[in-house]
Order: structure tokens, then C-alpha cells, then sequence
């Protein structure tokens, strides 16, 4: 009766056709890149904040769970699918202005629905002479969705949440709050100054289910005058301490102001095309002998890294002689590349592999979408990786959920140092190997001090028992990485449950603050919180 009288309400707020019931459209939100049990009662498209509110009151009203989205695209994580039976999505996808924009002062304000792809083609509409942070997931996913997640991009604006500034949010009882300087009137700094005054909050609306953030300030970052992009290798695995090592440095000092990504030959190939089924006789895991081969044609190493050098022209000359200095000895090839000549090796790509034997059109395909994350421009083709096992072609609108990909990640933080990374390399590849899956490790030199580890589980789910298969390799990858200190920094609702075996007190003054601002457990109940 409760839900009948919700959907009701929720329709003559929204109308009806922004109260989606129809059968096929929620079994689609209540599937993700992994075997998942929740259902979907209801999907709720909101077009304003105030409608937001006016949900939230409707839903404590009649005592329906509601689950934010912002435009779904969680993949590996979860994607849109709640914590819990019996609740309702309150889609986020139709707040998709930019609100504010300012170009001195290098920051905008968006809603929930606006996506990268949005805020690059904005930018370039603007003329502007700033650039936004981006990260490798699709060009149609949100800037705000993934900034809640704490997620990280490429730039020296790369940790994301560090850049943000002045959020709107919505809390469980429906009342609007403004966090910074925001809450005062005619506040001048709203969007400059991110603590205010007073208790800081901003933190406690990532990842959590304390409130629904409808609106946040971006801070850009001004364009360079210049921007070198270096990539480098190493032919062994049992180089890379060394190379983490050599790399810290340049971090901490400053030399090296943006994340630096490391992929191992996995993530390579797999950037580069699907699964070689010809080449290793249709048989799983890739045998060693055939990543050999591939490593060979397109001269690729064991470990791959990337990083972007920004500032005059004479300070990234600087930069890459400091970078040269550390990495002499350490590294198979250091290659640094700017516009001028990444248009030159796309020119000569083919004479480059008559010459040579190397497949230097295929690297390209890898350098080029890498290179302009670096400078804040979106790419899809990341997002082909994902389709790695499966034997047709990844369509031109890629949906992974619903295209059968089997995707887990799992995230570990390390500290900056080789011996954790190489620590975090052999747990994670003695358990892929044991459960017959390719261990695609990428470590990224996130801040100055820590290591951020996507560890990717990648399958075809339309194989049966692959989805058993690869969650009992995640859990047991979890367990490891956990029992051995290295702990992930984002959870997917597969694996909320971790939160429990953390410090009673913490999570007792989180219930309480649950508890008083969404006495009746409506909002995401279970999701990042287990009250």
C-alpha cells in the first residue's frame, strides 16, 4: 500500500512519464558488469533540486529506500544497482546544467547530469584557457558521480575531491544545505574557499548515504603555456621497485605535478584489442608465450607508465631533465611527446613499421587517447578493454552492463614505495592466476605519497560460471590484499560489508550522525554505511 501511494505522490510531482515502471527498463538498472540479486521497484527523474526535496519528503512519508544516481555509469563498482531490495532510484541524470562559470578565477559549478564530455565541449565553445580534469571512463559519465566516489583523473588536478569546492546538498529529511561559505548570504568566496568556517562537511557526502549532492564547484586548471607528455618501460617485473622508487621523488619535490599511470603488459594489450583467441589456440589464461609475442611487435614491457610535464616551456625543459636523470638505468625507453610530435608519428606511423617490424600504428592507438587525458579531453576508448573476453566486436554505443561484460575492480591504496607495489603485483597475480583470469594491474602515483591500484577482474559473463568464478576471485583477492595492510579506497555494493571489520567507534559516530539526520533509514540504506 505504502509503495502504491509513493508512486502516486511521486507521479503528480513528476508526472508519469518521469516515474519509470515499466518492466524492462528496471530489470536493465538493476544489472551491472557483475551477477547481482537487487531489484528496482521504481526509477524517479527529477529536473530540479527542488524536486529532489519534494522526492525525499514523499519517500519519508510512505517509508520507501531511495538510491541516488547520478548517470549510472558506477561500472566495476556496482553501476546503478542499490544496496537493498525494495527501493526506488531517484535518477539524477536531467540536472545537467552548468550553472556557473568563471574564467579568472577558474572554476564551474555544475548539477549531477553534467558529464565530462559536457564540460570539455563547454570549455571549448568558451575559448576558454582552462582545462578540466578527466578521468578514463566514458565521456557520458558524471563529473559529480565520480568526484563522490573519490575518483581520480590524470592532470595535476587528478585528485579530484582536492579540487572541489561550495556543494549543495539535499539530506534525508529533504532540507537544502550549503556547505563552505555557501550557507552565509552574499558570501563572495563561496566557490574560492573550500573550509569556511566552522565544522567542515563536505567529506562526510562522498561516499556515504548522508545526503544527495545537487550541486559542486570544480576548480579548473589554467592551460599550460607548454605540456610534454613521457612514456616509459621496463622489460621485467622485477624492476619495478625500482622504478616506484626512482619515480617518488620527482612527486614529492614537485618535479612531477600530475598522476603518473603504470600499466602492466595486460592492460596494454587489452588497450590495444580483445582477447587473442586464434593466437592462444582458444584457451584461458593468455599463455605466457603468446603476451610475448604481442610484447615483441609493439614493443611493450612488463610494466607501462605515462605521465604529463606542465609549465613554461623552460620549466618542463627543467622537469625532463630531472625525469631523464632519475630514470637513467632504471627504464627500458624514455619517450617524451607534444603535439608537434605526436602529429609527426601519426604521419610516418606506417613507414616507421616497414622499418622497423614495430607496430607503431597500434601503439598509437594506445598514446594518443592517453596523451589528451592528460591534457582534460575525454576518451571512450578505454572503455573497450572492458570487452577483452568477449568475442564480438565492442558496438559503437557501448554499454557494458548490458552487453555482457564481466568487470570487478578492486582499488587498494599503497604507500609510494616499490616494495609495497611489488607486494601488491605478486598477491594479485598469484590469485588471478590461480582462478584463470589475466591479472590487469594499473598503479597510478596519485598524491605525493600514495599509490592508487586498480586490480581488474575481466570476463564474459555470458560464460556460464564465469560470474562465480570471478567473484570468489575478488573476495579471496580482498582478503589478501586486506590481511596484509593494503586497504581499497571505494567499495562496490558487492562489498559494503567491509566497513564492519573496521573500528567499532568510527562506525558507532557514523550511525549516530545517520541516525539523526535520516531517522528512518531512507536514504541508500546500506550503501557505504551499515547501520
Amino acid at each position: 500500500m505504502n509503495k502504491t501511494l509513493a508512486l502516486e505522490a511521486w507521479e503528480k510531482l513528476l508526472s508519469s512519464e518521469n516515474v519509470v515502471q515499466a518492466a524492462d527498463l528496471l530489470q536493465n538498472a538493476a544489472t551491472a558488469t557483475y551477477a547481482t540479486s537487487n531489484n528496482v521497484e521504481a526509477i524517479l527523474r527529477p529536473t530540479t533540486t527542488e524536486q529532489v526535496s519534494d522526492c525525499l519528503k514523499i519517500a519519508n512519508q510512505y517509508q520507501i529506500a531511495v538510491y541516488p544516481i547520478s548517470k549510472g555509469k558506477n561500472w566495476g563498482y556496482g553501476s546503478r544497482v542499490p544496496t537493498a531490495n525494495g527501493g526506488v532510484l531517484l535518477d539524477l541524470s536531467q540536472l545537467n546544467r552548468i550553472i556557473e562559470f568563471n574564467e579568472d578565477l577558474a572554476y564551474v559549478t555544475v548539477e549531477p547530469g553534467v558529464t565530462q564530455q559536457q564540460l570539455y565541449q563547454f570549455l571549448q565553445e568558451q575559448h576558454s584557457q582552462l582545462w578540466m580534469d578527466s578521468t578514463g571512463s566514458s565521456p557520458d559519465s558524471s563529473l559529480i558521480g565520480n568526484i563522490l566516489e573519490r575518483g581520480f583523473g590524470h592532470t595535476p588536478y587528478g585528485d579530484r575531491f582536492a579540487n572541489i569546492c561550495g556543494l549543495e546538498v539535499v539530506i534525508p529529511t529533504g532540507e537544502l544545505i550549503h556547505t563552505s561559505f555557501g550557507r552565509f548570504p552574499n558570501a563572495k568566496t563561496a566557490q574560492l574557499y573550500r573550509w569556511g568556517v566552522g565544522a567542515y562537511l563536505d567529506g562526510i557526502f562522498t561516499q556515504s548515504n548522508l545526503g544527495i549532492v545537487t550541486k559542486m564547484t570544480i576548480w579548473l586548471m589554467p592551460a599550460p603555456e607548454y605540456f610534454q607528455a613521457f612514456y616509459f618501460s621496463v622489460k621485467d617485473n622485477s624492476q619495478l621497485p625500482a622504478l616506484i622508487n626512482a619515480l617518488r621523488p620527482l612527486r614529492l619535490n614537485g618535479t612531477i605535478k600530475s598522476a603518473v599511470h603504470l600499466g602492466n603488459s595486460y592492460k596494454v594489450l587489452s588497450a590495444i584489442r580483445q582477447y587473442p583467441w586464434e593466437e592462444a589456440h582458444n584457451t584461458t589464461p593468455l599463455p605466457p608465450e603468446t603476451m610475448d609475442y604481442f610484447a615483441k611487435s609493439w614493443d611493450f614491457g612488463a610494466w607501462n607508465g605515462s605521465g604529463g610535464i606542465y609549465g613554461t616551456k623552460t620549466q618542463v625543459a627543467e622537469a625532463r631533465r630531472l625525469i631523464k636523470q632519475a630514470l637513467k638505468g632504471k627504464v627500458r625507453k624514455l619517450q617524451f611527446i607534444d603535439d608537434t610530435l605526436l602529429r609527426l608519428a601519426q604521419i610516418v606511423a606506417k613507414q616507421y613499421q616497414q622499418v622497423t617490424g614495430l607496430n607503431l600504428p597500434e601503439m598509437l592507438k594506445i598514446i594518443k587517447p592517453v596523451y589528451g587525458l592528460m591534457k582534460g579531453i575525454p576518451t571512450p576508448t578505454q572503455l573497450k578493454s572492458a570487452y577483452w573476453r568477449k568475442k564480438s566486436v565492442p558496438p559503437e554505443q557501448m554499454d557494458l552492463d548490458q552487453d555482457g561484460c564481466g568487470l570487478i575492480w578492486c582499488a587498494p591504496v599503497a604507500p609510494l614505495d616499490g616494495n609495497c607495489a611489488q607486494e601488491i603485483n605478486s598477491i594479485t597475480q598469484d590469485i588471478f592466476t590461480q582462478y584463470g583470469f589475466e591479472p590487469f594491474i594499473s598503479l597510478t602515483l596519485l598524491t605525493e605519497r600514495c599509490l592508487g591500484c586498480i586490480l581488474t577482474i575481466s570476463y564474459d559473463r555470458y560464460v556460464p560460471g564465469e560470474d562465480e568464478r570471478a567473484m570468489a576471485c575478488y573476495k579471496d583477492l580482498l582478503k589478501a590484499l586486506t590481511s596484509s595492510g593494503y586497504y581499497p579506497y571505494r567499495l562496490g555494493v558487492h562489498s559494503m560489508d567491509l566497513l564492519a571489520e573496521g573500528e567499532e567507534s568510527y562506525q558507532n559516530l557514523l550511525n549516530k550522525i545517520k541516525t539523526a539526520i535520516d531517522p528512518q533509514n531512507i536514504l541508500a540504506p546500506g550503501r557505504y554505511l551499515q547501520s
